[in-house]
């Protein structure tokens, strides 16, 4: 159980994120002192969204230059905080070497933040943002769980380099913190582990997957149907919440589920088509799952993965965020409208003209 100071420092890596952007702007408002670790302290265009916030918060923000590869790079962002977030970690469908793009980044990107911390003697407690991913590799893993959801007791066993590569980069990132932490006393770990993140980033153009996947559903790439995908998802500003509380909250402890709903990808069609209408090309219908399978080679996706989450159901039990670290959830319809909105205002999609 550990009590943060909130006069010292704060540090947050990959500030520049999705979701580190809405937890640096609520520690900025909470009037922390946040220690933003980037890959350009220099860059102020790719900073200007987190500048913005910082000169009308009572909170402060100090830049420094980090690179998850490099040794030492965040020692001296560390120096004097009690609480680092570690939020950086790959998550993009474009790669060519899943081992060099996504498990290298992950794996030795923990290590070395934890590196620091085991160097840091002020460093009381670690944040780690892992996933769902790290609990169920595939949909149809939640068969074999007890009452058909993943918990917090659950690991992904199926996920490897070669089949859901991201999912494998997630679970050893975070089986590696597990083990690091364990042989010492003075910092304790709490871990993460939300669903797909959704809602308006800070930034319009932030380059997170699920960025990708609203655009597909406005422009007229899937307007011919929808693979029969269950999904959980969350707001990104609750997940936000859900990080501060995990580093303020003095009994927080081990892995927490941040999930608002079990849903899928025609639902958010749906939702979309009821405030919308038929302005854009939403899709209307779930795809058969043979045909599915036929085409996944032609769009990037692989015949296993289809076949072990097309058509099978995937939940959570969310249940531990909401009672231990006090988490509430936006209604799902008011996340998917607010985030299509900010593509429209951000011309990323058009109506048919």
């Amino acid at each position: 159980m550990q009590t943060i100071d909130k006069s010292k420092p704060v540090m947050v890596t990959g500030a520049t994120g999705y979701v580190a952007g809405w937890l640096v702007k609520k520690l900025l408002d909470e009037g922390l002192t946040v220690h933003a670790m980037v890959r350009d302290p220099n860059n102020r265009q790719k900073l200007a969204h987190l500048d913005a916030i910082a000169a009308s918060a009572p909170g402060s923000i100090k830049y420094f230059a980090a690179d998850l590869l490099r040794e030492g790079a965040y020692d001296e962002g560390m120096q004097g905080c009690e609480l680092v977030f570690h939020t950086a970690s790959p998550f993009t469908s474009k790669i060519s070497d899943a081992q060099r793009d996504l498990v290298d980044p992950a794996l030795k990107g923990t290590r070395n933040v934890l590196a620091s911390v085991q160097r840091t003697p002020t460093v009381k407690r670690v944040v780690l943002t892992s996933s769902c991913a790290a609990i169920i590799g595939d949909a149809i893993d939640c068969e074999a769980y007890p009452n058909g959801m993943g918990t917090e007791a659950q690991w992904n066993t199926t996920s490897t380099v070669e089949h859901q590569a991201y999912s494998y980069s997630k679970t050893v990132a975070e089986q590696e913190a597990w083990k690091l932490v364990a042989g010492q006393q003075r910092w304790d770990l709490v871990v993460i582990n939300p669903s797909l993140v959704l809602g308006p980033g800070l930034s319009a153009d932030a380059s997170s997957e699920s960025f990708n996947l609203f655009r597909q559903l406005g422009n007229g790439k899937m307007k011919s149907g929808v693979p029969d995908f269950s999904i959980g998802m969350v707001d990104v500003r609750d997940l936000a919440i859900a990080h501060y509380n995990a580093g303020f909250t003095p009994a927080a402890n081990g892995r927490n589920i941040i999930s608002a709903e079990n849903s899928d990808f025609l639902t958010l069609g749906k939702i979309l088509r009821q405030h919308y209408g038929a302005a854009y090309p939403f899709p209307q219908k779930n795809l058969p799952k043979f045909m599915v399978w036929l085409v996944a080679p032609l769009v990037g996706f692989k015949r296993k993965m289809i076949s072990r989450n097309v058509g099978h159901k995937w939940q959570v039990d969310n249940s531990k965020g909401k009672r231990e670290l006090g988490i509430s959830y936006r209604p799902m319809e008011q996340t998917v409208v607010e985030f299509f909105q900010q593509m429209i205002d951000s011309g990323q999609v058009k109506a048919r003209g």
